[in-house]
């Protein structure tokens, strides 16, 4: 089953040659999220093969331009693609506001529902779940209301071995018993425990997005042990004065954020134009956690 991230925009506030405003793309069973919306994210999604169609909802995490200034534009053309699905978006405030401008002026004759819902970024809580996926708020530490999303893939139930199915010439009911943990009596008389014959298909995955923010053990201890943490990572360490006057971490300091959270690996981007190689950012963050990697654009992350 799919679990992958792919990169449409690493770039923070002033776009670079190479570098275009945050927007990230999450695969869950093939079911599309898309995680803040910078300036040009639909024709990157065309790019990298991703149909804005299949968008199951959106999450936003500040109104600064770099990461909504793209959204008027994706909403406008699932219009006249004719989605006719309703569509969740998610952001702090004034999302409400921001989207019922673009409605009133923009797109008064709209073929689907958009259902905003306005989050508290300070608060960590439940605010989407279906079949497969739920998603909590992280409250960030910006100069605006700012909040993360962590995503976590709902584990399965058990499953019955399909050899144990043939070999005991198992019955419907039996195999919906087996599957609640019960134990069931074969025709000779034998009794069968589920746990000889169920597996769990595989693990619930997850993947933590905290933008624009700086460091804040809050968020740490609420991503503890995530698969995939992605942290900006806007600035050096030797600009580390700079991040605190505008809200921002360097990338020593998500990689702290990464090494006390014991996350599986981590991704750094939102980086600042003023540098141009963008692996100073990488030796600075694996010298404190080593399992870092850029996020590069039009890259597909997996989370195994």
């Amino acid at each position: 089953m799919t679990f992958s991230v792919t990169i449409l925009g690493s770039g923070s506030a002033a776009p670079a040659a190479n570098r275009h405003h945050t927007a990230h793309a999450l695969n869950v069973h093939e079911q599309f999220y898309l995680i803040d919306c910078g300036e040009g994210t639909q024709e990157r999604m065309r790019r990298y093969g991703i149909s804005p169609m299949k968008l199951k909802a959106i999450f936003i995490s500040h109104l600064h331009g770099d990461h909504i200034f793209g959204l008027p534009g994706i909403l406008s053309t699932l219009n006249h693609l004719g989605r006719k699905t309703p569509l969740p978006i998610f952001g702090p405030p004034p999302i409400e506001e921001y989207l019922d401008f673009h409605h009133r002026h923009f797109t008064q004759y709209m073929g689907y529902e958009i259902l905003c819902q306005q989050v508290n970024a300070r608060e960590n809580t439940l605010i989407y779940q279906n079949n497969v996926l739920e998603v909590t708020t992280l409250p960030l530490r910006h100069r605006i209301p700012s909040c993360g999303y962590l995503f976590r893939e709902k584990t399965p139930g058990w499953n019955v071995d399909k050899q144990a199915i043939e070999k005991y010439g198992l019955s419907r009911a039996q195999i919906v018993a087996l599957k609640r943990g019960e134990s069931v009596r074969l025709t000779d008389g034998t009794l069968l425990e589920s746990p000889q014959v169920t597996y769990i298909p595989y693990q619930g995955r997850s993947y933590a997005y905290c933008s624009d923010t700086l460091y804040s053990g809050k968020v740490v201890r609420l991503v503890h042990g995530v698969d995939l943490l992605y942290h900006e990572a806007t600035f050096l360490d030797k600009d580390k004065q700079l991040a605190k006057e505008t809200g921002h971490t360097t990338a020593r300091q998500a990689a702290r954020a990464a090494l006390l959270s014991e996350s599986h690996r981590l991704m750094i981007g939102h980086f600042s134009s003023r540098y141009k190689d963008e692996n100073l950012f990488l030796e600075e963050a694996c010298s404190i956690f080593p399992r870092t990697i850029l996020a590069r654009e039009g890259e597909m992350v997996s989370i195994p």
